[in-house]
């Protein structure tokens, strides 16, 4: 398949570039695709559209206040860092701007009193640097302090206070993502105990997000392009739940990408052919696209994506792509708010 095959135009003010007043209160599109209906309403409605019995899965990554702001030791020079990952104890691999200025040996200061520094090691890939911190206290705590959400690209403003709370989800637990799992971000205390009371069974699962999820598919042909690869967790209670909803016929609805991904990756067929996940720490570049079998997710909850991007190349496995792009198209008419603050989506 073709990257042109998954091209829209989108115009720019449909970008979103704040949250919607209240979590719960964005836009909701839902797609029926037994009957091909679509419907028009808004998120606080979503529990009309869950069933009892139905597993939803949600990715608890918690977003690392990962981009900092700093100047070069000696020369007094601006620099930006965006964490990437933790390699091992306090060196990390960095996204650093601009990168002409740093140099393996080159230190960074973003505070003096108490101390928070980093010296640049070595280069890492694609223009990385890898980064040994230096501070008093407690690292995540110090970086809670200095750092900056590490909001996308497409958002045109430096990140705000409230950035802080609205770029993460209401259930977030395990530090590690550079990115929020958007889909989640919609939803509210409120909104998950009216579901969990309606008998749905409410299941976590953990995928770091990396900075790749922001990186375009360059290849003409889509089947040529290589995923990055992100790190993610199952416990054995969740992998139990979602094993349990599979073999009785329950609906299992992932709430956002990554939680798809996370689901699918984890997927081995026993020996009657039938698929279960396994539960553990393991790594994914899995690439869902047109013509991939979904073996464990049936119904999705989403944003809006990039044209090209491979967000979108997923939803049109889950259903179909020109049909998506229609929708798509709709959505643009009838004004929703793209990517990550932007509206929502339903497959059911």
């Amino acid at each position: 398949m073709k990257i042109e095959d998954f091209d829209y135009n989108l115009p720019e003010e449909l970008i979103a570039q704040k949250p919607a007043d209240r979590r719960d209160g964005s836009r909701l599109l839902v797609v029926h695709r037994d009957s091909g209906k679509i419907e028009h309403r808004h998120f606080y409605d979503i529990v009309d559209f869950l069933n009892p019995g139905d597993c939803l899965v949600m990715n608890n990554s918690k977003v690392l206040p990962a981009r900092l702001f700093g100047t070069k030791e000696h020369t007094g020079a601006r620099v930006e860092f965006l964490l990437i990952k933790r390699i091992d104890g306090d060196v990390w691999e960095t996204m650093v701007k601009p990168g002409k200025r740093l140099k393996p040996g080159d230190s960074v200061i973003f505070c003096d009193a108490p101390l928070f520094r980093a010296h640049i090691r070595d280069y890492g890939s694609d223009g990385t640097r890898i980064v040994e911190f230096e501070y008093e206290g407690i690292f995540m705590e110090r970086l809670e302090e200095v750092g900056s959400m590490p909001l996308p690209p497409y958002i045109e403003r430096p990140s705000e206070s409230e950035d802080k709370d609205r770029y993460q989800t209401v259930y977030c637990r395990e530090e590690g993502s550079v990115a929020a799992p958007t889909a989640g971000l919609h939803f509210t205390e409120e909104l998950l105990e009216k579901a969990r009371a309606k008998g749905v069974e409410l299941v976590y699962v953990t995928l770091h997000v990396g900075i790749g999820t922001f990186r375009p598919v360059k290849c003409e042909n889509i089947e040529e392009h290589s995923m990055h690869f992100e790190e993610y967790e199952i416990s054995e209670e969740s992998a139990a739940a979602v094993n349990r909803a599979k073999r009785e016929g329950r609906r299992i609805i992932s709430v956002g990408t990554t939680s798809t991904r996370t689901l699918e990756s984890a997927a081995e067929a026993d020996s009657d052919c039938v698929y279960q996940i396994r539960s553990g720490h393991a790594s994914t570049g899995i690439f869902i696209y047109p013509g991939y079998e979904f073996k464990m997710v049936d119904s999705l909850i989403t944003n809006f994506h990039l044209p090209k991007s491979t967000l979108l190349m997923l939803i049109s496995a889950l259903y179909d792509r020109e049909k998506i792009l229609e929708i798509y198209e709709e959505a643009i008419r009838e004004k929703y708010r793209f990517f990550s603050y932007g509206d929502a989506m339903f497959i059911e």
